[in-house]
């Protein structure tokens, strides 16, 4: 895995039964943009890989679907669906992982009602299915998992908890002594390694202007820590912070000479003391330096995406694999809104910074925008345009699939 072509990436997205989509499959290059109106699905499509890499790292269902995506597991639901004769509603998701092992394909049944666990999944790859799951008593918090063995006893079957990814589950469950024990392994290993590097970013603009606690250097979604981060990129990575500067110096209306960060205190309270904190700054040469509380909402925007495509697992809060250096993993960024606030200029150098860490096998983009046109002129970008009958048509419940 410590080459480009063979870090694990997502190439592709299945949504069989999610949200407004049936049937639908999203293939994904390095570059990937959904464009469309209002309703056409473009941000299930992001919402869904979110929370497959929230699975991917342990997390519960109620955890990942409280959090990740909006109106939680009932919104998952096609619309359409009606109850099965048992009153279970669901959705099913899955993607393919490329990579060292080959194509992986993991496809996961989800049951939303009455209770939400899982109740199949799939993990397929080499010619072989490496991995099933199903529920098999309602009444047991527990699915029967049978994986591929290739051994003395072809497969082995053991319980394992329904609001947990059984895939990522494995490499504590299978010991590894015969080939057909490895594959599993290493096909686990490659869909858990990609789908842990999935970092969805949605700056916001009014949490960016706050002064914040010094040491607070690990990029979250929001990126309300974002003067923290750069505190610590101007001290640790100057090529990659000249990189940042040279980006906004192309797209800002004022001069930058380049970012910083001013002293600030975070005043105490009956809980603790008065905290030493920062706020980021830009360099205006002879104009002097303009806290970032100042900036435009797309200023803020631009600079908060650009620091995500520049920087890597180190700095952004991702919880990517321990077990492998940096070098042999990908992140893929998740953008919805690529375009929200900015302008042609800003988008097209967002673009141009992710094809650059593209080239260097960093970095994948998936993004949505509203307006196509101005990815025009634009190499080595995919766009793909959802209608309004993107999801398929409606029917009756896809019936969720028990036997995985």
């Amino acid at each position: 895995m410590s080459t480009r072509h063979h870090r694990p990436v997502v190439t592709e997205l299945r949504l069989s039964a999610f949200k407004s989509h049936r049937g639908a499959t999203f293939s994904f290059g390095p570059l990937t943009l959904l464009t469309g109106g209002s309703g056409t699905g473009k941000s299930s499509v992001l919402e869904g890989l979110a929370a497959l890499g929230r699975l991917a790292c342990g997390a519960s269902l109620e955890e990942v679907f409280g959090t990740v995506v909006r109106g939680g597991a009932a919104a998952c639901v096609p619309q359409a669906a009606l109850p099965d004769a048992e009153g279970r509603r669901g959705f099913r998701i899955g993607c393919t992982v490329t990579g060292p092992v080959g194509p992986v394909r993991l496809d996961v049944a989800i049951q939303a009602e009455p209770c939400l666990r899982i109740v199949g999944e799939r993990l397929t790859g080499a010619g072989e299915t490496l991995l099933t799951t199903a529920l098999r008593d309602p009444a047991r918090s527990s699915v029967q998992a049978a994986w591929h063995t290739a051994g003395v006893v072809p497969v082995t079957r053991a319980p394992l908890p329904d609001d947990l990814l059984a895939t990522a589950l494995l490499p504590l469950r299978v010991a590894g002594r015969t080939d057909g024990q490895r594959l599993v392994l290493a096909a686990a290993e490659q869909v858990v390694v990609a789908l842990r590097g999935v970092f969805p970013v949605a700056p916001r603009p009014e949490l960016m202007r706050a002064a914040v606690p010094l040491g607070d250097g690990r990029l979250r979604e929001a990126c309300d820590n974002l003067s923290a981060v750069l505190a610590r990129t101007e001290g640790e990575c100057a090529t990659r912070h000249a990189a940042l500067v040279h980006a906004m110096r192309g797209v800002c209306s004022g001069p930058v000479e380049g970012l910083t960060t001013l002293p600030a205190v975070l005043p105490g309270d009956a809980r603790g003391p008065a905290v030493d904190a920062v706020i980021a700054a830009v360099d205006r040469g002879p104009q002097g330096t303009l806290p970032i509380d100042r900036l435009g909402d797309g200023e803020l925007r631009f600079l908060a995406q650009a620091l995500v495509l520049l920087t890597g697992p180190g700095v952004l809060d991702v919880d990517t694999s321990t077990e492998h250096l940096p070098a042999g993993q990908v992140l893929t960024v998740l953008a919805d809104g690529l375009d929200l606030g900015l302008d042609r200029r800003q988008v097209r150098e967002l673009l141009r910074l992710a094809g650059l860490a593209a080239a260097r096998g960093h970095i994948r983009l998936l993004g949505t925008v509203q307006d196509a046109a101005c990815v025009e002129g634009v190499g080595g970008v995919s766009v793909r345009a959802l209608g309004a009958e993107q999801g398929g048509a409606p029917g009756r419940q896809d019936e969720v699939d028990q036997s995985g």
